[in-house]
């Protein structure tokens, strides 16, 4: 009996224990600490902070390869909601990612990817971080936190590969220099910029922004399992261009494209819908009419024939064969606009308001800039004129705004050479100008890294495989060494000739010569010449459309174009003879004039009556290194004779 009485005590603490689990797991879970330093960041407080690392295979004793984790917390303390954050990350250590979670890259990039350049982080799915006052300081809404798994390159542990720098990319916001807390934390406070009005109840979306180029994605129709998006391209940029253009972007939830309208899939293809979860919530949907299930579809422009086509086109701005130009070229061409019917998945699916847009957009073209996107940002809704005709516009069910910016390509794919009245030697374009001479068999053929040889005008019209003995013989003419190793080419599909005409006291003049050594016609090309201290005095050009364009501020751009049925630049095209004829350019030429009214003490042979930037196509060229000088022959290469050069060359080259 006195065991017995002894034992109760030990009951009741047995049954108060199991009473207690229930009551505990109600209560709201505990939330995770932050620093002492993101405590006192009256702003937003960006932190990485490197976790762990370890040696990874292969081993290499130049080129050793390690693992590392890391976390990047943002954090908003400040007054506003922090809307569709991005933060920049300066990696210096040859770095590749592998994941990351709660954000994508801002440049558009699917993972893996090389980050080595640095990257910019943006929000997904939370884009938007909310403030302490707004959420009584509940820090799941405040705080995102990104996990980050990859490969670093030659710093071994104990040592920590920390990036060089971290910082907020955000309008309105400044960030000074981050600091290091301990050996494995980089930290960062970004506050409002003072001229910034800061409102405690902000708008619900953020204003559209500005960019090179814009890509609108429209909600236009809404049900329960799928919905129509209305995809709209347009060119900011009066230099920007695409042609032939392909856009891609990346679903988040295995969402598909059922059916487009002024655009179509690259690859048809239902494959990955009837081999992943999308037939399972689909059982009684034929997947033979499904266009694109990838995860990364490709979209391409439709050729111009299909516009009328009642299945495929009949939508305004469709069907231009992916060709956007400037909009100083012609408004009505510098946008493109497709639809897509596109079926919803878990846990979007039964939900009319739940839709997830695309992440990682691209575009790219056809011999024209790169462009770097951003990730979509939720914008005040789009509005288009009613289909019935009304004089009403039509409110778009939700709408995401995607800004571009453009980058030139590391390597051109178009180069300049210069020539002047007062020289008569041709400064070729530059050796290796558009890249093609890293393979070891061009290595022992030519040299890569000689300057290119001078050569004489009617050079310009013969291929390069065939200006040896043009080269040679001028060469010696000149009294110049020959050397043992020619330099290679330049392998560009676009050169451009710049000669400087005549130079007199009210004006001066050139001539453009456009040269397509490549097998693609050039439609609607146009060229444009930056002419730093002689842009103001440009006059006419007389046989292109020319007019001067505003860029980054400056009205110093000549911007030159065919006129009306002048307007395509040929592909390259054998001779007459094939079998004894060399291969014939597309050839453009104009001659442009100049005053010296606007541009008193402008040295036009000094350097001014040459451009300092060249773009074909909206892609920058490659200029020569040097200008030609007057110690040549002071005799003008006329019109007439630059005609002839195809004879005079087959003359020399004996062919």
């Amino acid at each position: 009996m006195g065991l017995a009485l002894k034992s109760i005590p030990w009951i009741f603490l047995l049954l108060s224990l199991f009473t207690a689990i229930p009551l505990t797991s109600s209560q709201p879970q505990a939330q995770p600490p932050i620093s002492k330093d993101a405590n006192l960041c009256n702003g937003v407080y960006v932190s990485y902070t490197y976790s762990t690392g370890s040696k990874i295979k292969p081993n290499d004793t130049k080129n050793q390869p390690y693992r590392f984790e890391s976390e990047i917390t943002v954090l908003n303390n400040g007054r506003s909601e922090l809307k569709s954050w991005r933060v920049f990350v300066g990696f210096a250590h040859r770095e590749i990612l592998v994941s990351a979670t709660n954000a994508v890259l801002g440049d558009g990039s699917s993972l893996p990817a090389s980050v080595e350049n640095g990257t910019t982080f943006a929000g997904y799915p939370a884009a938007d971080l909310k403030s302490a006052i707004m959420t009584a300081g509940d820090l799941t809404q405040m705080q995102a936190r990104i996990e980050l798994v990859g490969t670093q390159f030659g710093v071994a542990p104990p040592n920590i590969p920390l990036p060089n720098n971290i910082t907020l990319v955000h309008d309105g916001w400044k960030c000074p220099l981050p600091s290091q807390q301990g050996r494995n934390v980089l930290q960062v406070c970004c506050t409002p910029v003072p001229t910034n009005k800061t409102v405690t109840i902000p708008e619900k979306y953020l204003p559209r922004q500005d960019g090179d180029l814009t890509i609108m994605y429209d909600v236009t129709k809404a049900y329960t399992s799928n919905y129509w998006s209305q995809v709209t391209i347009e060119n900011h940029n009066p230099l920007g261009r695409l042609d032939y253009w392909k856009l891609s972007f990346a679903w988040m939830k295995d969402e598909f494209i059922y059916t487009t309208k002024g655009a179509y899939p690259s690859i048809v293809d239902s494959s990955e819908c009837i081999d992943g979860p999308q037939v399972k919530h689909y059982q009684s949907l034929d997947f033979s009419n499904v266009l694109c299930c990838a995860r990364r579809p490709t979209i391409i422009d439709l050729p111009l024939t299909k516009y009328n086509d009642s299945d495929l086109g009949l939508k305004p701005y469709c069907c231009k064969n992916g060709t956007i130009l400037p909009p100083s070229m012609d408004p009505s061409k510098s946008k493109s606009v497709f639809q897509m019917q596109v079926f919803k998945m878990p846990p979007d699916l039964n939900n009319i308001s739940s839709i997830t847009p695309p992440q990682s957009w691209r575009i790219s073209g056809n011999m024209n800039p790169d462009y770097k996107c951003g990730p979509p940002v939720r914008v005040s809704s789009s509005q288009f004129p009613d289909a019935s005709g009304l004089r009403v516009n039509r409110t778009a069910f939700a709408s995401w705004q995607v800004v571009c910016n453009m980058t030139q390509p590391p390597t051109p794919q178009c180069c300049v050479s210069f020539s002047s009245y007062f020289n008569d030697s041709i400064i070729p374009c530059n050796t290796c100008a558009c890249g093609g001479c890293s393979s070891d068999r061009v290595a022992r053929t030519c040299s890569t890294t000689a300057p290119a040889l001078l050569l004489p005008p009617q050079a310009l019209l013969v291929p390069f495989e065939n200006r040896t003995k043009l080269t040679n013989a001028w060469t010696v003419l000149k009294r110049r060494k020959v050397p043992d190793l020619l330099p290679c080419g330049d392998h560009c599909g676009v050169s451009i000739n710049w000669h400087l005409a005549t130079d007199y006291r009210g004006g001066w003049s050139a001539r453009i010569t456009l040269f397509n050594w490549g097998e693609t016609d050039f439609p609607d090309w146009f060229t444009a010449v930056e002419m730093r201290n002689a842009g103001p005095g440009f006059e006419k050009a007389y046989s292109f459309n020319g007019t001067t364009v505003a860029v980054n501020g400056k009205n110093s751009t000549v911007l030159m174009e065919g006129l009306p049925g002048l307007n395509y630049l040929m592909a390259e095209q054998d001779g007459k003879n094939p079998s004894k004829d060399v291969r014939v350019p597309g050839k453009q030429q104009s001659v442009i004039t100049f005053n010296k009214k606007l541009t008193p003490g402008i040295k036009v042979r000094g350097g001014d009556g040459f451009p300092t930037k060249v773009f074909f196509n909206g892609q920058e060229c490659s200029l020569p290194s040097v200008l030609p000088t007057g110690n040549g022959h002071k005799r003008e290469v006329s019109t007439f004779l630059l005609m002839a050069l195809p004879f005079l060359a087959f003359l020399v080259l004996g062919v």
